[in-house]
C-alpha cells in the first residue's frame, strides 16, 4: 500500500510476511539423486510423455535438469505466460507444468479442455499467497474507480477480480496505456515492480496504488554487497529483474523480465554479467551466450539473513522424481472452476490482445 493508506490487520499480517513464513516452514528437503538415478527417471519420463500424449513445460527458475528435459522433449522453457501459451497451442492433451501453482492455473485457464498436471501442488509463490482474494477484493472495493492491474504471479481468483493481467515484460506498457487514458490504477501484488513502473513513467503515488507484496528471492538482493561485487568485476554489466528493490534497479545496466534478461545477455557487448534474479535462469543464460560469464548477484550482507539464497524454494520442490510420479499416476491435477476460468480469461485475453496490437 502507499504511505498514508489505512491498513487493516490482515494487510499488516501480509506486510509482516506471516503467511510466507508459514508456507516456507512446510517445504520438505529434497535429497539429491545420483547421475544414474537422474538418467533413469529421465528415460522413464520421456517414455511416459509419449505414451500419454503429454508435453513438458518448465519455468526458467526450475532445476536445470527439468529445463534440459523440456528442451530435449521439444517442450517449452519460458516465463509463466509463454508456458501457458505454448500449452494452448500444443497438440498434447496433457500438460506437465513444472513451476509453482499459479502457473498451472494459468495453463488451465488458457487450455480448459486439457489435463494440467504438476510435480507438486505444494509449490506456491510469496506474491500469490501474499495477495489473498478476500483481502484484496475488499481493498479493490474501497477504490471502485481504479482499474485493477495484477501481475501474473497471482491466483485464478485474483486474476478474475482484475481488469488486466500483465507480465513483467509488458507491465510498463499496459500501465502507461491506462494512465494515458486518464485511469487511476491498483497494482498488485509486487510492490517493487510497482515502484519501478511508477518511477519509469513518472507517475504520482495517487495514480498507482501499490499492494504490499514482494518476491522472497528478489527482495534479498543487497545494494552494498552488489556494489562491492561490482568493484571486483568492474567490467561486468548488472542485469536485474524488476521484482528487485528499487535500489538494485537504480544501479542496473539493464532491467527486464526473464526473457528480456536473456536477450540483454546475448545482445550487450559485455562479456561478464552480474545477474539479480533467480539462479535457475543461469541454465538458459549459459545456453544462449556460452562464451560469456554470469555471476550471481549477492543476497547477503552485514546482518542479512537469506531465506532463498537466489533460488525460489518452491520452484525447488519440482524434481524428476515427483514429476515422474505425477505423470505415471495422473496425480496433482490442476482444476479451475469453469466460470472462474472464464472470468480470469477476460483480463488475460485483454493483455494478449494488447501485446498483439502494440
Amino acid at each position: 500500500m502507499n504511505k498514508g493508506e489505512n491498513q487493516s490487520s490482515d494487510l499488516e499480517l501480509i506486510a509482516d510476511k506471516v503467511f510466507v513464513r508459514q508456507y516456507l516452514d512446510k517445504i520438505p528437503e529434497n535429497l539429491p539423486l545420483s547421475e544414474q538415478e537422474n538418467a533413469d527417471y529421465e528415460s522413464k519420463i520421456i517414455a511416459l510423455l509419449a505414451e500419454k500424449n503429454a508435453a513438458l513445460v518448465a519455468h526458467y527458475y526450475t532445476d536445470p535438469l527439468l529445463q534440459a528435459l523440456a528442451d530435449k522433449t521439444l517442450g517449452c522453457v519460458a516465463d509463466s505466460l509463454e508456458m501457458a501459451r505454448f500449452g494452448s497451442n500444443s497438440p498434447a492433451s496433457t500438460l506437465m507444468v513444472c513451476g509453482v501453482k499459479f502457473m498451472g492455473e494459468t495453463a488451465k485457464i488458457l487450455s480448459p479442455d486439457k489435463t494440467i498436471l504438476m510435480p507438486t501442488l505444494e509449490a506456491t509463490c510469496s506474491l500469490d499467497i501474499g495477495c489473498p482474494i478476500e483481502t484484496f477484493s475488499a481493498f479493490c472495493d474501497q477504490h471502485p474507480k481504479h482499474k485493477v492491474v495484477v501481475y501474473a504471479n497471482t491466483s485464478a481468483e485474483v486474476k478474475a477480480r482484475a481488469d488486466w493481467v500483465v507480465t513483467s515484460a509488458i507491465a510498463v506498457d499496459v500501465v502507461e496505456h491506462l494512465l494515458d487514458q486518464g485511469e487511476k490504477i491498483i497494482w498488485a501484488p509486487d510492490k517493487h515492480l510497482g515502484r519501478y513502473i511508477q518511477n519509469k513513467l513518472g507517475a504520482e503515488d495517487d495514480d498507482i496504488l501499490l499492494w504490499d507484496g514482494a518476491c522472497i528471492v528478489h527482495e534479498e538482493f543487497k545494494l552494498k554487497a552488489l556494489e562491492d561485487m561490482k568493484h571486483l568485476y568492474p567490467e561486468a554489466a548488472i542485469l536485474a529483474h524488476p521484482e528487485s528493490p528499487l535500489a538494485i534497479l537504480d544501479v542496473a545496466d539493464a532491467v527486464g523480465s526473464t526473457s528480456q534478461i536473456i536477450n540483454a545477455a546475448v545482445n550487450r557487448p559485455e562479456k561478464k554479467f552480474i545477474v539479480a534474479t533467480d539462479a535457475g535462469i543461469f541454465y538458459k543464460l549459459q545456453l544462449a551466450a556460452p562464451e560469456k560469464e554470469f555471476i550471481m548477484a549477492p543476497t547477503s550482507g552485514d546482518g542479512a539473513t537469506c531465506r532463498s539464497c537466489s533460488h525460489c524454494p518452491w520452484m525447488g520442490m519440482n524434481t524428476l522424481q515427483n514429476l515422474y510420479e505425477s505423470l505415471l499416476h495422473g496425480t496433482n491435477e490442476i482444476h479451475v472452476e469453469v466460470e472462474l476460468g472464464k472470468q480470469a480469461m477476460v483480463p488475460l485475453q485483454r493483455m494478449l490482445d494488447f501485446k498483439k496490437n502494440n
